[in-house]
């Protein structure tokens, strides 16, 4: 029986939904498309920055520097960077909605930054009963600990939680250590698949 609930942050309950901004950039440096989220996220101080081995704050330093910035201009970049980013409040409050009787996670590749953000900058952070993130725990997803940390910290077994991401290798691995998992799209119907794996949304929105 599902006793847990466990959501990524980007690309589920955050999403870039306008990428004008992130391609506006990109011309303006003389970047490559894409290459703006492939230094932010993907370079070796983006992946050491979500395994906490640097701060929020040095990559950002870091990509001043790469990019040859001024300090105003790294400002505006970073403005630029995040302005297509949506917070999903239907989720959100689906998410409320199942609080009420089941346990409600996030695990997360994240900077440090990570829980001030869904505390202060979305408000959100209280929705949920456990949020792991990668900078804090030293360790990234798919890497089969951090499930695992966060399953001991719910005192849940694997076949009790679903795990919610938007990566197909993450969602693998969470299959292989046992838990029920769901590859997320913004066109998934995603109260329709929770309900398929037995949670009872009618039930929990009647209780509001």
């Amino acid at each position: 029986m599902i006793q847990a609930i466990i959501f990524d942050v980007g690309g589920v309950l955050i999403r870039t939904e306008d990428y004008r901004s992130r391609r506006t950039l990109e011309n303006k440096l003389g970047l490559a498309e894409w290459e703006s989220e492939q230094i932010v996220f993907n370079s070796k101080m983006g992946q050491k920055a979500q395994r906490g081995e640097i701060s929020n704050d040095a990559l950002w330093q870091w990509v001043g520097e790469q990019l040859q910035l001024s300090h105003e201009g790294l400002r505006d970049f970073r403005r630029a960077f995040w302005a297509g980013d949506v917070l999903d409040s239907r989720l959100v409050s689906l998410i409320r909605q199942l609080r009420a009787h089941h346990q409600t996670a996030v695990i997360s590749n994240a900077t440090d930054n990570l829980r001030w953000a869904l505390n202060e900058e979305y408000g959100i952070a209280d929705a949920f009963d456990l949020i792991v993130v990668s900078a804090e725990e030293g360790i990234m997803k798919p890497r089969p600990e951090i499930y695992q940390r966060a399953m001991a910290r719910l005192g849940r077994q694997p076949a009790e939680c679903v795990f919610i991401d938007d990566f197909a290798h993450n969602i693998a691995a969470a299959r292989e250590l046992g838990m029920t998992a769901v590859h997320f799209t913004p066109a998934a119907n995603l109260p329709e698949e929770l309900e398929r794996l037995g949670v009872n949304i009618k039930f929990e929105q009647a209780r509001q």
